[in-house]
């Protein structure tokens, strides 16, 4: 397992599924094992596969967040799932079980919109350094429109004083133009990869949007 998280820092197409699997390295048995065989099985079947960036004179910063409320059938926890991309390519992803129980999916999905932002920022601070600019709104692609709603309009969302931390701070930062929320369509929430097992067909599309191409594929 330890390789395998390893390897998913490069492989965003096992992230989801290692972070699941790992999650009971303490007391694995026999399921967790064929599970973890599988991802190796289908690791050997894609050798070529990998990110492909493409050069593109935009330096623009996106990202799309998702979360898979109650997901998990152990604790009824959500996980989160984020995807970043700069010019267009992708950059950073990651797939994490959430630390409490999500108690509706707009609070699950506030916790991911929390998360993406933070990434938003902290790439935003090494572009700086590398003295490059974007100084336009960070697009930050939701599927929920409740959790839209109630970042722009908290004041009507008295029910959600448990999230209070997560909406402020991402009130704040859509208040300052740093960041806008536009809605994306369950079909092309680019993150829902991270966050849940696909049917083949929607894992393969969502690979293909995220620029992982196979090299061993004939030209």
């Amino acid at each position: 397992m330890g390789r395998l998280i390893y390897l998913s820092h490069t492989r965003p197409d096992i992230a989801f599924a290692v972070s699941l699997v790992s999650q009971f390295m303490h007391q694995p048995r026999e399921a967790h094992l064929q599970a973890a065989l599988r991802v190796v099985q289908y690791l050997k079947g894609t050798p070529g596969r990998g990110i492909l960036f493409k050069r593109n004179k935009s330096v623009a910063l996106e990202a799309y967040t998702d979360a898979d409320y109650a997901g998990s059938v152990v604790d009824r926890r959500s996980t989160t799932g984020y995807c970043t991309f700069l010019g267009g390519n992708l950059v950073t992803w990651k797939s994490k079980k959430q630390s409490v129980v999500a108690r509706s999916s707009a609070e699950a999905e506030f916790r991911a919109m929390a998360q993406g932002i933070c990434e938003l920022l902290w790439l935003k601070i090494i572009l700086e350094d590398l003295k490059l600019r974007w100084d336009k709104p960070m697009k930050l692609y939701c599927d929920n429109k409740s959790a839209i709603s109630i970042a722009h309009n908290p004041v009507q969302h008295d029910r959600t004083k448990h999230i209070e931390v997560d909406r402020h701070f991402i009130k704040e930062k859509l208040d300052s133009g740093l960041i806008c929320t536009p809605y994306v369509s369950t079909q092309s929430q680019l993150a829902d990869i991270l966050t849940k097992g696909l049917n083949g067909i929607n894992f393969e599309r969502i690979i293909s949007k995220l620029g992982m191409e196979n090299t061993y594929s004939p030209a």
